[in-house]
């Protein structure tokens, strides 16, 4: 057939694919079967080439058993399926509870939009609009998410090709806010709370200090927990749910203290009855707020104790196998990222230090 229609078959079985001719555009059409119905899959052309090429694509993925019929799924309901599914039975609370969160920016970023239609080029584009009002830690956790959401709909047959790892999450870089005191305040902070035991946070915040714990695991230590210049790591709390799960099996370990610590932790333990500190609301944060401004010292995060705790471990060359294992990090890369992070000065002196050794290679 020649002129303004054109049909060209591709045959698979007994069903076939068919390309119709329309003016300067080629439409592939697909038969697909779902629960006892025919349903058609078109799409829309510039050359016959690609209309083939698609059309057998699409034959050979139903010859694959892919279920191509679902791909006409919208995205948003796909993920919130996954996510109340899959993800529920797969992962625990607290980190399920990070998956919900999603949901809503999902729904917005990409409204109306059909598995059939999602490609690269699509997601990066809306992942970049949201880059733009937000942190690329935040953005790099959503990218993280919806490459896992991907993979699965892969797996399932409902997109042709698992285009996740292309993903790539930009975003702002807002002001450091965990950032490490120095030598000279750590000394001043952890002397002036054990001068002030009598307040139960300043023992916290002591604790903090010595062992670089993270603020759930300190709010987790029980009565039992306690054993001679040691605390164990066996729980965290969370202000948003019950789940006391540690957070990676790494984080469960014994640290060791100070003698002068580890008085002021036994002292406050004679007065508990099970969990050493209060939790008061999880309000620690403006707590230490107060207690720094009061001291004239460098403004942190509660987190910021932890990394003024790994700094002073790092500036004192000990090594990064007993630090990692200190901190609890899942690998020892976790802890060399946290590194370079914290001692931007130690990279630039061992660049030079290495490119000195190679200099005199040539002497």
């Amino acid at each position: 057939m020649t002129g303004l229609f054109y049909q060209s078959f591709l045959r698979k079985a007994d069903k076939m694919a068919t390309i119709i001719k329309r003016g300067n555009s080629f439409r592939a059409t697909v038969s697909l079967y779902r629960k006892g119905e025919y349903k058609r899959e078109t799409k829309t052309f510039s050359n016959k080439k690609e209309a083939e090429l698609w059309a057998l694509e699409m034959e050979l993925e139903k010859g694959k058993g892919k279920n191509i019929a679902e791909r006409s799924t919208l995205f948003t309901e796909f993920y919130r399926n996954w996510v109340n599914t899959v993800k529920k039975n797969d992962v625990r609370e607290a980190t399920f509870i990070n998956y919900k969160r999603t949901l809503v920016i999902i729904d917005t970023l990409f409204e109306g939009m059909q598995l059939k239609h999602l490609n690269d080029f699509t997601m990066q584009k809306k992942i970049n609009h949201y880059a733009e009002t937000h942190s690329k830690k935040t953005v790099k956790e959503l990218v993280l998410k919806i490459r896992g959401s991907l993979k699965y709909a892969y797996a399932r047959g409902l997109i042709a090709n698992d285009f996740g790892p292309l993903l790539k999450a930009k975003g702002q870089e807002p002001p450091k806010r965990n950032i490490p005191l120095s030598t000279t305040e750590l000394k001043i902070l952890r002397q002036y709370c054990l001068n002030h035991t009598e307040d139960e946070f300043n023992v916290l915040v002591a604790l903090a200090l010595e062992t670089g714990a993270r603020r759930g695991e300190l709010l987790g230590i029980k009565k039992e927990d306690i054993f001679e210049y040691g605390i164990k790591i066996r729980r965290s709390i969370s202000p948003t749910n019950d789940d006391t799960q540690l957070k990676t099996k790494y984080s469960k370990r014994d640290i060791s203290i100070n003698k002068d610590i580890h008085q002021a932790v036994v002292t406050l333990a004679t007065t508990k009855k099970d969990y050493i500190f209060d939790w008061n609301g999880f309000q620690q944060a403006g707590q230490l707020q107060k207690l720094l401004k009061r001291l004239h010292l460098t403004k942190t995060t509660f987190h910021g104790l932890r990394d003024t705790h790994a700094s002073f471990l790092f500036s004192k060359n000990i090594s990064l196998d007993y630090i990692s294992r200190r901190l609890g990090h899942n690998s020892i890369l976790t802890t060399q990222q946290y590194y370079l992070e914290l001692m931007p000065e130690k990279k630039h002196q061992q660049d030079a230090e290495a490119l000195n050794l190679l200099n005199n290679l040539s002497l």
